[in-house]
């Protein structure tokens, strides 16, 4: 029944843009409208195109596994490798068709179609789809809450393990046993356990390093529970902190909260970023705040849409995203606190619980 609300509400706007025809190349979303399990299809051709008239199509090359269920009106046009896939397609609209096209579609596939539809109109489909993607159900953000609880958990788990001061890259892999504890599948994205100065890079690389005292600890880690991913990062300090990495921490605090304070439907999400970016500029630490304050989040992990300074899209009831400010010191060290929130009728709800005062971890 969910991938028919979502194909219904998808038809509707394609209908209120006047737009004739959807093609929908990107596989994450391709399952999230028909439940086709979602493949990689690499360089071959493979997309599901939706008419105005509420018809689908998925064009599946015979590689990939048969459909064992698919939405009404949804049909399978196969084709093998070498066969000229896009002619099915092309002859399936009309000659001045409107065509709203995804962006992830690769463009030796786009000017194929271009060719063979000279008189089309093409243009950017992707806000549709992403804009449906964007707002989550009741029953989305209830498994997003379980998925974040989990992480919750792993989280102090984890933080349980430092004491005993192991390498960054011990830490990772008792990361994926405590996923698997608790029923989590795999990571969302490459797990981040950075030590004092490699905490300064926001996308290090976990080495086999160990700490040092007074190092910051940055743990950003996430997983997938029942098909929605997880986020978040905690800093903790391995020994006492020196009085600036107290004040960092402090103000990297702030900010979080003063950004999570400004969330509620109709603010821009550039007005939230501006919140978090604030509070670090008059710390005197805004060059060292070098990336957006936070992204979407849902069946992947980094969806369409951020909360970035240049964002200036409104913020709507049933949008989940990070908040996650943080300062990098180059060759000292680095914090950032990150929380998901779902926007509410009234604000928004914290999906994270775990602490995030100012933790000292003693070495054993």
């Amino acid at each position: 029944m969910i991938h028919y609300t979502r194909i219904s509400s998808l038809v509707e706007e394609l209908n209120r843009q006047k737009l004739t025809d959807l093609i929908i190349s990107n596989p994450t979303t391709i399952f999230y409208l028909t439940g086709y399990e979602n493949l990689h299809p690499g360089e071959r051709f493979y997309v599901l195109h939706i008419s105005a008239h509420g018809n689908l199509t998925l064009h599946l090359n015979r590689l990939f596994p048969e459909p064992v269920a698919l939405p009404d009106n949804t049909a399978v046009v196969y084709h093998y490798d070498g066969e000229p896939a896009l002619k099915p397609l092309a002859e399936s609209m009309a000659t001045d068709a409107t065509i709203g096209i995804d962006k992830d579609w690769p463009s030796r596939f786009l000017l194929a179609l271009m060719a063979l539809k000279p008189d089309a109109t093409f243009s950017n489909g992707s806000p549709i789809s992403d804009g449906l993607r964007g707002i989550k159900s009741a029953e989305e953000i209830e498994t997003m809450l379980e998925a974040s609880h989990r992480n919750d958990q792993v989280m102090a788990k984890i933080i349980e393990k430092i004491p005993s001061g192991l390498p960054e890259s011990t830490l990772v892999g008792e990361l994926a046993t405590l996923y698997r504890q608790h029923d989590c599948d795999g990571f969302s994205f490459d797990p981040i356990i950075a030590y004092g100065a490699n905490g300064a890079d926001p996308h290090h690389i976990t080495n086999d390093d160990t700490p040092k005292i007074g190092d910051s600890v940055i743990i950003d880690i996430g997983s997938f529970y029942d098909g929605y991913a997880s986020d978040m990062t905690r800093t903790v300090f391995y020994g006492e902190p020196s009085d600036e990495a107290r004040t960092v921490y402090q103000t990297v605090l702030k900010a979080n909260l003063n950004a999570i304070a400004q969330v509620k439907p109709g603010v821009t999400f550039a007005s939230i970023d501006k919140a978090a970016r604030d509070v670090i500029e008059a710390a005197g630490y805004g060059q060292y705040f070098t990336h957006r304050t936070g992204h979407s989040i849902g069946i992947e992990v980094h969806e369409p849409g951020d909360v970035g300074p240049f964002n200036q899209d409104t913020v709507k009831v049933g949008n989940v995203f990070s908040i996650e400010p943080g300062i990098y010191l180059p060759g000292k060290l680095g914090v950032r606190i990150e929380d998901l929130v779902v926007v509410t009728e009234d604000g928004c709800h914290v999906l994270n619980e775990a602490p995030k005062d100012l933790q000292i971890i003693q070495p054993k």
